[in-house]
């Protein structure tokens, strides 16, 4: 059955229907980390919302090309310029390379993903990578009048920009709000107007990260890397450009207008953002102390968590919100999605216990349609779950035998759990680590050895010798002491 897409489109403000410029290929270009940390919780959130998207699009039958960029090349964050190169500070700080920086936390990063059962993209670009086709779009803007040059730096000339199109027109802002919320900082003389944004940046003698261009030795503004690098590998218009809703304005306004002054018109189509996540109701920030990585929520070490959370809990916690929604973290939040996912995770495996009969009493068949139109709505995870959550009540009733299900019909409720629960949510069962396997072996055997200390005590010699003559067995070396018994096992 051909299913049709419905996706929010940020540059019209309505949902439209998903119509592919070149069918059935699918470019989409999303918006990757800045390698100069661990990755944290607003790092999950649009991995796992574009991944949702990159499953989905590939189960209907699209072919995707999914670019998600890497940033680690040695501008500002922001609007380069101001402030030290967060990367150049961490290496110059630690006396690294600063690609000994990028490539441990890209190592790190991509391990948390992989946690996270975050497939990985078509294609990785990073941005130190492509300075070349960077160096190109600047020359292109600068050719075609909205750019100047001052100082060794390029900057885009916004206000001669707005005067031929719409600089605002994704955020909704107009010239007057970008001037009247611009911040004042160093180096503005160079400038024309505040507004203006840096697309080359002419190095200062202690910047570390620099390369030769026409106007200076330097590094590109942070804009640039996204608009050159969807044009390289997805062409001068492709489908969907997504990441964070944080990167509307400046990052994805920039985007817009320098492929605009750059080939004449939008490069993209679509515009998807995911929403924000909060720390109980507070945005989330290393200066507040409510910063946590992923790895903290995996091993449960922050200050703010009473416990650790597995990355399918953080997936499925992800999950239960439509990524245009905001999301506020909380234990208790946590929690309940642990005993959601357990809830699912548990429907699964009874699947396996259930008799089928010849006839059903339950109807499965509408499942799967309920779960596609929730899917075609924009990407409506919480509604599938909730559909999800119904197919539990069902398993639970035939377990109970106050139903019977058909072999037929049984095989398609196994099928729409198969799909959307691991297929294209993304969801996975979690097995206990090797660590944890070995501390609930050991406290099984210090149960044996209790009851036989007890056995002992009663005078139950029977049970006893019973006990460590089957651990013996096993291959346990049991030794009597004052105080009990120890063990270990032979190898």
């Amino acid at each position: 059955m051909e299913q049709k897409l419905i996706i929010y489109n940020t540059l019209s403000r309505k949902k439209e229907v998903f119509v592919p410029l070149h069918a059935p290929h699918v470019g989409m270009y999303v918006c990757g980390p800045t390698v100069y940390g661990d990755a944290h919780l607003g790092h999950a959130r649009p991995a796992i919302t574009f991944d949702l998207l990159f499953r989905y699009l590939t189960h209907i039958g699209y072919k995707v090309r999914y670019v998600r960029n890497i940033t680690d090349v040695g501008h500002l964050e922001h609007d380069a310029d101001d402030g030290e190169d967060k990367i150049a500070k961490k290496a110059r700080l630690e006396q690294l390379e600063p690609m000994e920086v990028v490539q441990y936390y890209l190592n790190r990063y991509h391990k948390a993903m992989e946690a996270l059962n975050v497939l990985s993209p078509s294609i990785e670009p990073h941005a130190s990578g492509h300075i070349i086709e960077q160096i190109e779009l600047v020359q292109e803007i600068l050719d075609n009048g909205y750019a100047y040059v001052s100082e060794g730096s390029v900057y885009f000339d916004v206000e001669k920009y707005n005067k031929d199109h719409h600089y605002g027109k994704l955020s909704g802002r107009n010239l007057d709000d970008v001037l009247n919320t611009t911040r004042e900082l160093d180096g503005q003389q160079e400038k024309h107007n505040p507004a203006d944004f840096a697309l080359w940046k002419s190095a200062q003698p202690e910047h570390i990260m620099r390369w030769p261009s026409p106007w200076s030795d330097g590094f590109p503004g942070w804009h640039c890397e996204c608009t050159a690098m969807g044009k390289k590998y997805l062409g001068a218009h492709f489908d969907i450009h997504g990441g964070g809703m944080d990167l509307v304005f400046p990052h994805h306004e920039c985007e817009i207008a320098q492929s605009v002054a750059s080939q004449g018109d939008d490069m993209v189509h679509y515009w998807m953002h995911n929403n924000m996540i909060t720390i109980n109701g507070t945005k989330m920030g290393k200066s507040l102390g409510n910063f946590i990585t992923l790895d903290e929520f995996f091993n449960g070490t922050h200050k703010l968590l009473t416990q650790a959370y597995s990355p399918m809990t953080i997936r499925f916690f992800i999950l239960q919100a439509h990524y245009r929604s905001t999301v506020d973290f909380s234990n208790e939040a946590l929690q309940a999605a642990e005993k959601g996912l357990e809830r699912l995770t548990e429907a699964v495996k009874n699947l396996d216990r259930i008799q089928p009969a010849d006839t059903s009493t339950v109807d499965v068949r509408g499942l799967r349609e309920k779960c596609y139109e929730a899917m075609n709505d924009d990407l409506n995870s919480p509604i599938v779950i909730a559909h999800l959550f119904e197919g539990c009540r069902i398993i639970n009733t035939l377990l109970d035998k106050k139903a019977t299900i058909s072999v037929e019909d049984l095989e398609e409720l196994k099928s729409v759990f198969n799909l959307f629960m691991f297929d294209i949510l993304g969801l996975k069962v979690e097995h206990a680590s090797d660590e944890a396997r070995e501390e609930a072996f050991g406290k099984v055997v210090d149960m044996l050895l209790e009851q036989r200390m007890v056995a002992k005590a009663n005078k139950d010699w029977a049970t006893s010798d019973k006990i460590r003559n089957e651990l013996t067995a096993l291959g346990f070396e049991i030794k009597d002491t004052k105080d009990g018994a120890t063990w270990r096992l032979n190898k």
